[in-house]
């Protein structure tokens, strides 16, 4: 057991690894009563580099400027490198020895004192971290309590999110830990090597609440279409889809196949929602399932107009409707020129609230995340529908061609039905090619990498896809062994990583 400090002080920040929430859990909750501020490290994988996952984590406690670290299992293997470089830490084991001096009476704390040192999850590789304030976390908390409308004598959560994603650490263990929810949780590894658990978690609890990133629902329909065993679903009214872009398809194919485990449909909440808010942005009205806004095509793509399809329209493009503001939260859509954009007008979405995070620390310092106003970039482009939030994609991901706005994600939904391609593991990418005009490839992963005639069967129909669906070709098309392109901790794509990726498959 190592430590470079006598105690946590006020004001102290603990970063934590360790992968076992009922260990997590009070240490979060010792961080806080002492007046410390949390930060939940990302975790290395099996394909993890540890070497430069080490340096990037030495990068993240000096930004955080972090007086201690707390270790757990499985990564307690991982002290000697800690030792190496003189991180002082204590084994989250260790916590009841003798040595370790107890907390003698709970620290007061401001709302503006730090409560989270919030590790973002962006397409950047630079560490950030948001930080969260005991008033955001508090506001927030109340929002989606209200939102939801969860009340601990009804209601159950269950959970395999990271703790080191906003949406685990936040609505997944500090909310049920503040209101006194039962919380059912296993580790995001459990899930992944079996999936159906989080269904026979549901059925055997009687949960009622849950939440996942699109990926998540998709994979557990896959694994409950094809299943003999079974499950009671209809005990879950709130199940949240958020993180990641919504498809529409994934949630449809989660129903159906949950609709003989007594799976009501109703329970799909389509949500957004970002670190710089604590959480929670907006949710969709419980009880009424997904709602999705069908748009004409030529509208969006040229016209920047969100203009409702009609029956006999052919080219569409179909977005989740992502419910009101949360209570306390603004929200508004700016036009390129900066004033605020009309009805179903297409604009970059901005946030203002006490929710609203106020600052970022970087590498370089501290800096701002609003403006004189208080008003948050997202970044995200989107627009308002009769009071709902409806998001495109993200800005600097456009691809623009011809006049017209593309999304990445038309095109990825496109090339992931063709068969042979991974599903959630498609990029579209825009290419600079010369100033006058833009292009794109597509990134693909598939099991057929490294079999040239199959690559070429497979970049053929992913090119007609792509046609069909958007009406361009893309300027390359290539294919890549699972487990190639580059995404966040939490499974967001880096789309400029994808770009360096690629970048030699381009050459060729």
């Amino acid at each position: 057991m190592r430590t470079a400090t006598p105690g946590v002080q006020r004001g102290d920040a603990v970063a934590i690894l360790a992968g076992d929430p009922a260990l997590i859990t009070p240490a979060v909750q010792g961080v806080w009563l002492a007046g410390g501020s949390v930060t939940m490290l990302h975790q290395p994988s099996h394909r993890t580099d540890l070497a430069s996952w080490a340096a990037d984590t030495v990068r993240v406690l000096g930004m955080i400027d972090a007086k201690l670290v707390l270790l757990g299992s499985p990564f307690d293997q991982l002290a000697p490198l800690l030792d190496q470089r003189g991180i002082g830490y204590l084994m989250l084991s260790d916590l009841d020895d003798p040595a370790v001096r107890p907390l003698d009476a709970p620290m007061a704390v401001d709302e503006d004192d730090t409560a989270l040192l919030q590790l973002t999850s962006g397409s950047s590789a630079e560490p950030k971290a948001v930080r969260i304030t005991h008033g955001n976390l508090y506001a927030n908390m109340t929002a989606m309590v209200q939102s939801a409308a969860l009340e601990p004598a009804r209601d159950v959560m269950v959970s395999w999110l990271p703790l080191f994603h906003d949406m685990g650490m936040v609505g997944f263990l500090t909310l049920p830990m503040a209101l006194g929810l039962e919380l059912v949780k296993v580790t995001p590894a459990e899930f992944l090597s079996h999936p159906l658990l989080w269904a026979e978690l549901i059925s055997r609890h009687r949960g009622t609440i849950t939440a996942a990133p699109n990926f998540g629902y998709a994979l557990l329909a896959r694994r409950l279409a094809s299943t003999e065993e079974h499950f009671d679903l209809s005990s879950l009214r709130f199940a949240l889809n958020g993180a990641e872009p919504i498809e529409p398809a994934a949630v449809r194919a989660f129903t159906t196949a949950g609709a003989r485990f007594g799976l009501p449909e109703s329970c799909v909440v389509c949500a957004y929602g970002m670190a710089e808010t604590t959480l929670g942005v907006s949710f969709a009205p419980c009880g009424v399932g997904m709602q999705v806004d069908t748009v004409d095509a030529d509208a969006l793509e040229t016209r920047r107009q969100a203009v409702p399809a009609g029956r006999s329209d052919q080219d569409v493009r179909v977005f989740p409707r992502l419910g009101p503001p949360l209570p306390g939260i603004q929200v508004r859509v700016l036009a390129p020129d900066g004033d605020p954009c009309g009805e179903r007008k297409v604009g970059l979405i901005q946030l203002r609230g006490t929710s609203v995070t106020r600052e970022y620390l970087t590498t370089a310092g501290p800096c701002s995340t609003q403006d004189p106003q208080g008003w948050l970039d997202t970044g995200d482009e989107g627009y308002l529908a009769e009071g709902d939030v409806v998001v495109c994609g993200r800005r600097k991901d456009v691809i623009i061609m011809g006049g017209r706005n593309i999304y990445p994600i038309d095109i990825e939904r496109a090339a992931a039905l063709v068969e042979g391609v991974r599903p959630g593991n498609v990029a579209a990418v825009r290419l600079d090619a010369d100033a006058r005009r833009e292009s794109f490839a597509v990134a693909v992963e598939s099991t057929r990498a490294g079999d040239a005639e199959a690559e070429r069967l497979l970049r053929k129909e992913v090119i007609s896809r792509v046609v069909d669906a958007v009406g361009l070709r893309p300027g390359a098309v290539v294919v890549l062994p699972s487990g190639s392109l580059p995404k966040t901790p939490s499974g967001k794509l880096r789309r400029a990583a994808v770009r360096d990726r690629i970048a030699e498959y381009l050459l060729e």
